[in-house]
């Protein structure tokens, strides 16, 4: 009988009971279950289980939200919003009109076409990113990709035919456990899961973190420090690099000109955060 009673839940047909007709509409009472864990349990055991807390102030919050950040903290999360700078995406604060180029770009080159952000670099932005990509705390993505749809509710979304995730060194990748930029290209873009190349772009050289450095510096630390796999691949393509925080530029700038030497169309990045300095 436990058997008889299995493959029914199973929605297979006993041997015993074979030639005999079923009931045609009869309710699938594994199916009915499997929604009612979901529908009905599987929220209150998730609050119960892994109670949802602030990302920046641990504070602890009621139900699952999208965005998991407390009503104090979120007035701090800034989504950068037009006008910006027009290469570089740097936002000008209590400005109104078209965007244009900063003082900045201006006077240099880069070689990305444009630089898109989500949101500023400050506090409580930080802190999660901070445990994200030195903890290994992956709980804060889902709130990151849920701020970069409502960024896209205001900004046209990337066409890209390849995207990029900057490259870690590979004694840095085994170090980390995980490359934060392609865990975030995974993450933020979804739609494009097929477009998203780990390989192509590759960290060679190992450099001293960027942090600490000033604009010069970090120039200098990354030259040269990056090299393409196979040229083929990224020939004549639309290229999005991906990061976590544009802070000086000088890594994607450097990944956008070795990429732009293997003769890539054209060079973007978007990052999930920018400082703004």
């Amino acid at each position: 009988m436990p058997t008889i009673i299995i493959m029914f839940l199973l929605n297979e047909r006993p041997p015993a009971l074979e030639g005999r007709p079923f009931i045609k509409e009869r309710i699938n009472i594994r199916d009915t279950m499997n929604n009612f864990l979901r529908t009905e349990l599987w929220p209150a055991l998730l609050d119960i289980l892994f109670p949802l807390s602030c990302l920046g102030c641990s504070t602890g919050l009621q139900g699952r939200q999208e965005i998991a950040y407390c009503p104090s903290c979120l007035q701090d999360v800034r989504l950068l919003r037009e006008p910006f700078c027009t290469t570089c995406g740097k936002p000008f604060d209590g400005a109104a009109g078209e965007n244009h180029l900063c003082s900045y770009c201006l006077k240099n080159a880069w070689n990305f076409k444009e630089a898109r952000a989500v949101v500023r670099y400050q506090p409580p932005v930080t802190e999660a990113i901070k445990m994200f990509k030195y903890q290994g705390k992956m709980h804060g993505l889902a709130t990151f990709a849920a701020l970069t749809r409502q960024y896209f509710r205001h900004q046209p979304h990337p066409q890209p035919d390849l995207i990029i995730p900057v490259p870690l060194h590979v004694k840095r990748l085994r170090q980390r456990g995980f490359n934060q930029a392609l865990v975030l290209c995974k993450k933020l873009f979804p739609y494009y899961k097929n477009n998203i190349d780990a390989h192509v772009l590759e960290r060679h050289i190992g450099t001293q973190p960027q942090t600490g450095l000033n604009s010069a510096e970090r120039c200098r630390n990354v030259r040269n420090a990056f090299m393409v796999r196979g040229p083929e691949k990224v020939k004549n393509r639309r290229i999005l690099l991906v990061d976590d925080v544009f802070t000086t530029g000088a890594t994607v700038n450097e990944c956008a000109r070795t990429l732009l030497r293997s003769q890539a169309s054209e060079v973007n990045v978007f990052t999930f955060a920018r400082a703004i300095i």
